[in-house]
């Protein structure tokens, strides 16, 4: 049974044969430590011919196709196929990885090239657009993409000679780039006559805008610019493949087998003709050249790399050979010496020496071979061929013996039988062919049980038997050699096999996963005498397992370098190497086999850093060695935090619902109410499923999170404030280094991390996008600048951010299990750890991406849980806490030794100058010395311990710790029961917060003449809660069952209290002892009321749709009501107490006599005019208008009206506190909506005097105090909203011009064939729209002049030059773009100048002479204008334009920014703004730039104009917006206006806040059309 765990010896990779010349082309390069890079496979090679030595690169998860060497020759980029393909730059002399870039390209990467500095990398895709994307690939950031062309793109390349400058070629095509700005902008090759259109295979780019290519004809083709001047006719005789330029020249390849060198201007230097050579054969290609001084490197299309010294160029060296193109199946081992046999579709048979590496002969075969064996005495090799026949061969000078055909189709498997007599043959026709050897291979036998082709044969030490496998995985044994099956299951049982390649058996089930019946292990090899057992799939994985492997679903240790499948893997003949082979990559790996005890010595074999974990232990039976999780871990892994509707869905889901309701919203509305609530005090922490969440900040506030609400409690004044910018539960927490900002994750779709400011509790940055679902861990750099967060998708995705900008630096996969904490290292801010289930990795970025090394546990201890992690002095010293209890310490990523710290789990550790602190389970905060040797001192929270000063009463001794901090002289804990306690450092423990525990709380009352509340929950507690100053709990009393609700007597002498099993209880509520208890239903007491006045009776409901009503006085049930279909959800009384009022689940509405239960039918019109004692009912005409548009999806689940009978305050399942005014007539009535709660809002009530709302959050566990604020006192404050869900149309109305222009749609002139219609004013009549110097109110003279006689100019012009006639040239331009553009005329140089534009053309005119100068470089008609007003940017303009749809190809929408005077393009920006940009404005600095889509969201876009970055994007308005502007004296405010609405926006990070326009204070303002803004 000992595959539970992997086997302990291991592999590395020790040679690879082959060069991938198939489908590749300059993929062969010298670096300069004059070693060789290629690539085979999926592995780089570092070769070095000297030493005869290969290093590997192994980052790539799949076939590499593309490699670029950096112009040090140090770092090497390559770039692999596959559904997600990532570009990895590494360094050829340590192969490491440098950097990482991913998330852009799809399909694979086709092309790689550095520019000259080697700062930037240029990629092409092989998705259908032939993306081309610049990177800046050491922050692993893409600059620009766009599509490349619409078919294949061979090469692409710098021009070296001028900046910002490249030349892509490929199918019939030549493109020239210029990259400016984020926008890269293409002009194609024009062939003209010089030469004809053809494919172009590669390039060179020269001086003087000279370009040579490399044709497939065989021709170069010279071009300056973008056009043809001249062609090399003959150069080659077929396809040129490869050009590579070097300070002597450059050096050319072809298909016809030829290297060419000529001399920097392309004269011929001298030819090779490699076919001619020794080495040389027929249909020899050349697929890349490299040329270094006096060394030529050729890598030919079949595989083979040669150097060629040039003085001696009729002898070149071949230095690498392997397969040509075709699979590779053929793999055997020779008996006695280090040789293996390969042979594949190429039809060659290959003999390599695993000694020297090398190949050491050769033969050429009639057939594709796909098996061959080696006999016993190591004389004849056997070799069986695709059609059918097989081919026997004396190994040393390869003669042929036999040849014999006797099958139609391919020989799958042959073997030599251990006593070298026989030969068995497998064939695809499902049969096994006997022959002897002896006999000059005459048949003896045939095997015909199988139903599938044959896929493995083994042969018994005795040979005797023989087992095989076929396609169906049958497993059938035969007597040799005859051939007959044997049925009996006990004649094969004691048989001893001389080799175990079958896949299928007892002796190998441990090899296939648990629950699969696929089809996908190739081969497998059993290595007897080491007990182990090596497997290739198709998955391109090489495994080890013990040997035997009987339990499904076995441990492994695991090994990636082959692309696609690997056909075969065989042990060598004394099991020090493993040979494997690949089918599609026809590569052949060898690896060193390096047992246990070799292991010890060489402890530097570390896990190799690579992407794909090389050395996984895990498999699918992986929980199953492992110690039982702990209880709350277990608890705490199952919680998926899905929704089934994220806030974020909201917008959509009114939309649909909308379209539903349109008839039938009523044209007036109430408008919302004038009061509003504000936040006062959360009761509540979360504990219990987070840790490390709790802090002092800078001035030792304390800092945490509940619900959605960030907390700062001020222990002094025992008062809080909150950040309120989250709208869902926040699941994480992490303190900057000063102490002042703090981070929070949430949950969401695309949940977002806010990091925000204590002080002044604004948002400085908010960070989404790259997270789903939520955030479960944050952790601040050590310099505060850079941020990790955690995810909870299924990969649990790790991003780096830079916080401030809002960029995400880099982001990888982090594991499939859950992870707990994520900590950054304080010495080196590129590293961090991960710790989680069974996980502990330790992390660094590269580029884009991020490299993981799983921890190295060796013999010390098992794959443990980790719940908390800390750095400790020095960069290499990590310490965690496990699930048992123990503190790991590691240096590096390996484990040096464990402590045991706690019983059960250590859930928080804290890093102290000197020591630690750690805290667990057991409720124990331990102090640690700095080196975990001795523990200090420990505290246990108990109740005895409590100091007098405590805001509440602690539930148990020894809660279990979840978050621990330490400061001002005191140990801040944190527990799960959700309270929060400061333990001083002589032990005494002060109480500061607390809230109910795990379980949803669903009972509220307020007391009727006292400002206190009590709660009950599913945590099987009862509590009263003072609501004045002290805010405290005052008691507690444990249930034995969980409770839903509970009421005060009118009193308030007693309390009553529903409970989960259909009892209820009656309590003193002071002493909370039961006076009297009842139990009489079955299911949930839902609701409990005391009848108004005397509370003479008591009203119970119940989940099984009664309502009993009982005499307080005698305990006696006097009536029950029934009738209801469902539930009951809600009940009131009326004044008298006489009526209830009941609201059942399924949303029926009822009225019941007291005390006997008749039911009654009272009209919705009587209703109102009854007098009601309480309203908590949500059914019903008084309050139709709080149901939301989307009343499908989401419940209100309470609601509560002030005695004065005006506010009706609901709560409902979206988490939302919404303000009604009462009566709530006609649908969707108008509110205030506040948010807080995270989930559904379990109940709402206000106090006795209406001072203050409770409202309480069923998962959540929060009990919230706000209080309320008559409508005159309020300050202005901003309420979440005081929309309704649908706005109403009686706003005001439209001036006509605003309409046509918001109906206006802009096609785009490149595609639009109808003429548009022209109409226009005369420039003269034009120039009055006022300037911004107008607008601003500074006063200019008036300019008006009469436009200057075009004749007389021209004629000037005319005389000046004496140009061709053909060109023409633009010299005045009569019209200006009014009828639909605003804001876009502009003076410039003090007046001198006006800066406008009319269709594709920015014009500017001197006023005092009256001509025109032009900017011409945008393709389609602009839409807007505008001017940087910062003096560093003096006349600088920002234009955008009409495009099509936003692919960020030539025809997008782009916005240019340019220079009014010289006419210069400083920048472009492609914008993803699909349709057209209609408003652009530059900031106070002048470095950023807004600008606004025509896209039916009206995108906002911010972009930093100079790096041609985009900042931050969103949604603007669902209709047009017509203007946006920076405010003059700001880098991050601004105001959007439109149809409707007027929105001040914020910018954080890179995210954008906004608050809508507020009417609501101005009686009778109605939101008009907003045309225009200006500042004050």
């Amino acid at each position: 049974m000992a595959a539970r765990s992997a086997p302990s010896c291991h592999l590395r990779l020790e040679w690879v044969y082959g060069y991938r010349g198939h489908q590749c082309r300059n993929n062969l390069y010298y670096t300069a430590a004059k070693e060789i890079v290629y690539f085979v496979a999926g592995v780089g090679v570092v070769y070095s011919p000297r030493e005869h030595r290969q290093k590997f690169y192994r980052g790539h998860s799949d076939d590499i196709i593309s490699l670029a060497l950096h112009p040090e020759r140090v770092l090497v980029a390559t770039g692999q196929v596959g559904k997600e393909p990532y570009i990895c730059v590494w360094d050829s002399y340590t192969v490491q990885t440098i950097s990482i870039l991913k998330d852009v390209h799809t399909h694979g990467i086709a092309c790689l090239a550095f520019d000259l500095d080697g700062q930037r990398l240029v990629s092409v895709g092989l998705d259908s657009k032939n993306a081309v994307c610049v990177w800046d690939w050491k922050r692993g950031k893409m600059l620009s993409m766009a599509p490349g062309h619409t078919d294949r793109i061979f090469d692409i390349s710098w021009d070296l000679y001028q900046p910002n400058k490249l030349v892509s070629c490929g199918v019939k095509h030549i493109k020239f780039w210029s990259l400016c700005g984020n926008a890269l902008t293409p002009k194609r090759g024009v062939f003209g006559k010089t030469g004809d259109l053809q494919t172009i295979l590669c390039l060179a780019c020269a001086r003087d805008e000279l370009t040579y290519s490399g044709a497939l004809n065989g021709d170069i083709y010279v071009w300056k610019g973008i056009n043809l001047i001249r062609t090399i006719q003959g150069a080659h005789t077929a396809g040129i493949f490869s050009m590579n330029a070097c300070e002597e020249g450059f050096a050319t390849g072809g298909r016809d087998g030829c290297i060419r060198l000529w001399d920097l201007t392309f004269k011929p230097i001298t030819v090779i003709d490699l076919r001619e050579t020794d080495q040389g054969y027929k249909g020899l290609s050349v697929r890349s050249v490299c040329w270094r001084g006096d060394h030529i490197l050729v890598g030919t299309q079949d595989s083979e790399i040669f150097e060629i010294v040039v003085h001696e160029r009729n002898k070149p060296f071949l230095i690498m050979q392997g397969h040509c193109e075709g699979e590779l199946w053929a793999l055997a081992i020779h008996p006695t010496k280090p040789l293996a046999v390969t042979g594949s579709d190429d039809r060659s048979v290959r003999i390599w020496s695993l000694v020297d590496h090398a190949l050491i002969a050769r033969c050429n075969m009639e057939e594709p071979i796909r098996c061959a064996a080696v006999n016993v005495d190591g004389i004849h090799l056997a070799l069986g061929m695709k059609d059918g026949s097989f081919t026997v061969l004396r190994v040393r000078d390869m003669t042929e013996v036999v040849h014999i055909k006797d099958r139609k189709e391919a020989i799958h498997e042959l073997k030599y039988s251990p006593d070298g007599t026989y030969l068995a043959v497998g064939c695809n026709d499902s049969s096994v062919d006997i022959y002897g050897v002896a006999q000059r291979y005459k048949k003896f036998g045939e095997c015909v049980g199988s139903l599938s082709f044959i896929t493995h044969l083994d042969w018994s030490s005795d040979s005797r038997y023989l087992q095989t496998n076929d396609g169906n995985g049958k497993r059938l044994f035969y007597r040799m050699p005859g051939g007959k099956e044997v049925t009996n299951k006990d004649e094969i049982k004691g048989v001893h096999w001389a080799s175990w390649t079958c896949v299928s058996g007892l002796e190998v089930n441990g090899i296939w996963p648990k629950y699969s019946d696929i089809n996908d292990i190739n081969s497998v090899d059993g290595n007897y005498i080491g007990q182990v057992l090596v497997t290739a799939d198709d998955y391109g994985i090489i495994k080890l397992f013990r040997y035997p492997c009987l339990r499904k679903g076995a441990k492994f240790k695991k090994y990636i370098g082959h692309s696609a499948h690997v056909t075969n893997v065989r042990w060598s003949h004394d099991y020090q190497w493993v040979i494997s082979i690949g089918g599609a990559d026809h590569s052949v790996f060898q690896w060193k086999f390096i047992t246990e005890r070799k292991l010890k010595d060489t402890l530097h074999i570390a896990p190799q850093e690579s992407l794909a974990d090389s050395n996984s232990d895990e498999s699918d039976s992986d929980l199953s060695d492992v110690p039982e999780l702990d209880s709350e871990i277990e608890q705490e892994t199952q919680l998926t935090y899905r929704r089934q509707v994220y806030k974020e869905d909201l917008p959509q889901l009114k939309e649909q619902c909308k379209e539903k309701q349109k008839s039938g919203i009523s044209k007036r509305r109430e408008w919302a109410p004038g009061n509003s609530i504000r936040l006062h005090f959360v009761h509540g922490y979360r504990g219990y499923d987070c840790r490390s969440n709790l802090f002092y900040t800078q001035i030792g506030e304390i800092v945490y999170h509940v619900a959605a609400v960030g907390v700062i409690y001020n222990r002094q004044q025992n008062t809080q404030r909150f950040y309120l910018g989250h709208d869902d539960d926040i699941l994480c927490l992490a303190l900057h280094p000063l102490k002042d900002y703090v981070a929070t994750g949430q949950v969401g779709r695309d949940p977002s991390i806010h990091i925000w400011d204590t002080e002044t509790i604004k948002p400085l940055s908010i960070l989404k996008g790259y997270h789903q679902y939520g955030v479960c861990a944050v952790d601040f750099s050590a310099d505060g600048k850079r941020l990790a967060s955690v995810g909870i998708d299924d990969g649990h995705t790790i991003v780096l951010w830079d916080w401030k900008k809002g960029e995400k630096l880099s982001i990888a996969r982090g594991s499939k299990d859950k992870i707990f904490v994520v900590k950054m290292n304080p010495y080196v801010p590129d590293k961090l750890i991960t710790a989680g289930i069974k996980h502990m990795k330790f992390w660094r970025r590269a580029g884009g991406g991020l490299i993981g090394r799983k921890g190295y546990i060796g013999t010390l201890g098992k794959n443990d849980t980790m719940m908390c992690a800390v750095y400790g002095w020095t960069e290499e010293m990590a310490f965690s806490g496990t699930s048992t209890g123990d503190v790991c310490i590691w240096r590096d990523v390996f484990l040096v030794k464990t402590v045991k710290a706690h019983d059960g789990p250590v859930f928080s550790m804290h890093a102290l100058e000197k020591g630690f602190v750690t805290g667990g389970k057991d409720g124990v905060v331990a102090l640690w010395d700095d080196s975990f040797e001795r523990c200090l001192k420990t505290y246990a929270i108990k109740r005895a311990a409590l100091a007098p000063g405590s805001k509440g009463l602690l539930l148990e001794d020894n809660p279990s710790i979840r978050a621990i901090s330490l400061g001002h002289g005191h140990i801040l804990v944190g527990t799960k029961n959700g309270e929060i306690l400061e333990v001083d450092k002589s032990g005494p423990v002060t109480l500061l917060v607390q809230g109910h525990m795990e379980g949803e709380v669903w009972g509220l009352a307020t007391h009727p003449y006292l400002p206190i509340c009590a709660t009950v929950s599913d945590d099987k507690t009862l509590r009263i809660w003072d609501l004045s100053p002290s805010h405290c709990m005052l008691a507690v009393r444990k249930l034995k069952k969980g409770g839903r609700c509970c009421c005060f007597s009118p009193d308030g002498k007693a309390l009553a209290v529903g409970l989960n099993d259909g009892s209820f209880l009656m309590a003193n509520a002071d002493t909370l002892e039961d006076l009297v208890s009842f139990h009489h239903r079955k299911d949930i007491i839902s609701d409990i009321r005391f009848s108004p006045g005397s509370g003479k009776y008591l009203a119970v409901a119940s989940h099984d749709s009664f309502i009993d009503i009982y005499n307080v006085m005698s305990s006696k049930r006097v009536g029950i009501c029934k009738g209801a279909t469902s539930y009951i959800t809600h009940i009131d009384w009326d004044i008298r107490g006489k009526l209830l009022q009941v609201n059942t689940g399924a949303k029926e509405q009822l009225f019941f006599e007291a005390p006997r239960g008749k039911k009654q039918t009272i009209p919705s019109v009587e209703v109102e005019k009854i007098g009601w004692a309480s309203w908590t009912s949500v059914l019903g005409l008084c309050c139709e208008g709080i149901w939301p548009v989307i009343g499908e999806v989401t419940d209100v689940t309470a609601s509560c009206l002030t005695s004065d009978k005006m506010i009706l305050a609901t709560g409902d399942d979206l988490g939302f506190v919404k303000l009604f005014r009462y009566p709530a007539k006609g649908k969707f009535g108008k509110f205030k909506r506040y948010v807080a709660h995270s989930t559904h809002v379990t109940n709402v009530r206000w106090t006795y005097d209406d001072s203050m709302l409770v409202t309480l959050g069923g998962a959540d566990m929060s009990l919230m105090v706000w209080t309320n604020e008559m409508e005159g006192y309020r300050e202005k404050r901003p309420c979440d909203s005081e929309e309704s869900d649908i706005d109403s149309e009686e706003d005001g109305g439209y001036d006509s011009d605003v309409t046509r222009e918001n109906e206006i749609s802009y096609t785009i002139r490149a595609l639009s064939t109808n003429i548009r219609p022209m109409f226009g004013i005369k420039p003269h009549l034009q120039q009055k729209e006022p300037s911004v110097d107008e607008r601003q109110g500074v006063v200019r003279p008036p300019v008006s002049r009469a436009p200057p006689q075009p004749e007389k100019l021209q004629t000037n012009n005319v005389g000046k030059k004496k140009r061709p006639i053909e060109d023409l040239v633009l010299e005045l331009v009569f019209g200006y773009r009014g009828r639909d553009c605003r804001n876009n005329v502009h003076y410039l140089n003090d007046g001198d100048d006006i800066i406008y534009h009319a269709a594709s053309v920015g014009i500017l005119h001197n006023v005092a002479t009256g001509t025109q100068s032009f900017y011409q470089e945008h393709n389609d008609d602009i839409l807007c204008l505008t001017v940087n007003q910062h003096p560093r940017f003096i006349n600088i303009v920002a234009t955008g334009q009409v495009g099509d749809s936003a692919d960020m190809s030539a025809t997008a929408p782009s916005i240019h920014i340019w220079d009014a005077m010289n006419k210069q393009t400083l920048s472009i920006l492609r914008c993803y703004h699909s349709k057209g940009v209609c408003s652009v404005s530059f900031s106070a600095t002048g470095k950023l730039l807004l600008s606004v889509g025509l896209d039916p969201e009206h995108t906002i876009t911010i972009w930093r104009w100079q790096e041609g970055a985009k900042i931050a994007s969103r949604a603007g308005h669902n209709q047009r917006i017509f203007v946006a502007e920076f405010r003059p004296d700001s880098d991050s405010q601004f105001v959007s206006v439109g149809v409707k609405h007027v929105k001040f926006w914020t910018l954080a990070g890179r995210a954008l806040l906004s608050k809508k326009g507020l009417l609501s204070t101005l009686e009778d303002a109605r939101m008009q059309t907003m045309l225009a803004v200006a500042f004050e």
